[in-house]
């Protein structure tokens, strides 16, 4: 009998169908988002390699990464201002708050007027802390157009998409 973690990895191993889900539900989560889905699209089609289609994966990831885009945009910043100052949840959400303002003010500090491309690297560049999340909360507090962010973050994405499929391309490429 294995552990629960051992389970679901091999549930996800199983089929093709579970790893593309697997896929998109991994680039959904804060923080990991596209960055971490796309190594482990690799690694799923290492381990299934005429079934599990790359491109059709990196459609998947991009596809879940976007969508929690609009309702980060239009309620996260709500949703964390009403929850900063709850005793449970407080200190979270004012970090989440904080982490929101600093990428929007070093966006502003850098960009000036170019704040579309200042958030297109900023979330293109695949370090911790610059995704789709961070980048979309940071527009929101920053008060940027939506249709702007939604652009910007799309456009962001798709950059970090390719950085990090040439890098998990040549990391598979090594190792498996």
């Amino acid at each position: 009998m294995g552990s629960l973690a051992q389970n679901i990895a091999n549930a996800f191993v199983a089929n093709t169908a579970t790893q593309y889900i697997g896929c998109f539900i991994i680039s959904m989560i804060p923080l990991i988002e596209l960055r971490g889905a796309i190594p482990i699209a690799y690694w799923f089609r290492s381990m299934n390699p005429e079934g599990f289609n790359i491109v059709l994966g990196y459609v998947i990831i991009a596809i879940g990464n976007m969508l929690p885009v609009p309702f980060i945009f239009f309620f996260a910043r709500k949703v964390l201002e009403w929850g900063k100052d709850k005793p449970v949840i407080g200190r979270f959400f004012t970090f989440c708050l904080e982490k929101g303002h600093k990428g929007g003010e070093k966006l502003q500090e850098k960009a000036g007027r170019g704040l579309f491309l200042a958030l297109l690297l900023f979330v293109g560049i695949p370090l911790p802390g610059t995704g789709a999340w961070t980048g979309t909360l940071a527009a929101s507090i920053l008060d940027m157009k939506f249709k702007e962010s939604v652009t910007a973050v799309m456009c962001g994405v798709a950059l970090a998409g390719v950085i990090m499929g040439v890098l998990s391309a040549l990391v598979s490429g090594a190792v498996f």
